[in-house]
C-alpha cells in the first residue's frame, strides 16, 4: 500500500446520487420558473451546493433562496434517495479491500450535508466502514474546493495529507484534495476523464473495481 489512508468522496464515488439529487432540483427550480435539462442541471451543480449558485438561482428565477426552499428541496431529496439511491458499481469491494489494507484508516470527506451522507451510506450497507470517520463540508470553515475537509479527516486519522489518497469525480472536490497536498485518483466511469487529469488528479480509472491494484 502506498498509502496511510485514503479518503473517499461520498456523492458519485461510494454513491450513484447525482441524477437522483439533481432530478429533484431540477423539478423544484421548474416550479420557480428556471427551466433546465437534468444533463444542464447537472452540469450546474454536480459538485457544487445549491448555496454556492445562490445568486444564479436568484436571477434566474426572480425569487430570493429562502430557507424553507432549501428545506424543502432537502426533504424531497431525501425521499428520493431512500427510495432509489444505488451504490456505484464495485464499490463494495474496493471499500472493504482498502479498508483491511489501510487497517481501517479510511474516511468519507463530502460537500454534502451529514444527514445525506450517512442517509445514503447506511441504505447502500457501506456505513460500518466509516463509523465514525465521515466529515461534511457544511461543518467546515470553508467547503470544497477548499481543501478543509480532507485536512480535518486527515488530521481524525493522524496521518499526513501528503500520505493520503483521495478518491474523487469531480474538478471541484479533487481541487480540495489536491489542495490539501493528497494524491487524487479520479473516477470516470464515463469517457476519458481528460478533463480531471488537466484539473490535477494524478490518476484516472473507470472502474471502482481497480481502485485497491492501483493503490
Amino acid at each position: 500500500m502506498k498509502f496511510d489512508a485514503v479518503l473517499f468522496d461520498c456523492d458519485g464515488v461510494l454513491v450513484d446520487s447525482e441524477g437522483i439529487t439533481n432530478g429533484i432540483l431540477r423539478d423544484m427550480l421548474e416550479e420557480q420558473g428556471w427551466k433546465l435539462t437534468l444533463q444542464e442541471c447537472m452540469d450546474i451543480f454536480v459538485g457544487n451546493t445549491v448555496m454556492d449558485e445562490k445568486a444564479q438561482i436568484e436571477e434566474r428565477t426572480g425569487q430570493p433562496l429562502t430557507q424553507a426552499w432549501l428545506m424543502a428541496f432537502r426533504d424531497r431529496r431525501n425521499t428520493a434517495l431512500v427510495a432509489d439511491i444505488q451504490a456505484i458499481a464495485n464499490i463494495h469491494h474496493a471499500v472493504r479491500e482498502i479498508h483491511d489494507l489501510t487497517r481501517g484508516r479510511i474516511a468519507c470527506a463530502s460537500g454534502a450535508d451529514r444527514f445525506k451522507v450517512e442517509l445514503m451510506l447506511h441504505k447502500v450497507g457501506l456505513a460500518e466502514y466509516f463509523d465514525g470517520r465521515i466529515f461534511s463540508g457544511h461543518e467546515m470553515p470553508r467547503s470544497k474546493p477548499h481543501p478543509d475537509v480532507y485536512l480535518a479527516a486527515a488530521a481524525h486519522l493522524g496521518v499526513d495529507p501528503r500520505r493520503c489518497a483521495v478518491v474523487e469525480d469531480t474538478i471541484t472536490g479533487l481541487r480540495a484534495g489536491v489542495a490539501a497536498g493528497a494524491t487524487v485518483f479520479a473516477y470516470a466511469p464515463h469517457g476519458s476523464g481528460q478533463h480531471l487529469l488537466d484539473a490535477g488528479a494524478s490518476h484516472v480509472f473507470a472502474d471502482m473495481a481497480d481502485l485497491p491494484g492501483l493503490m
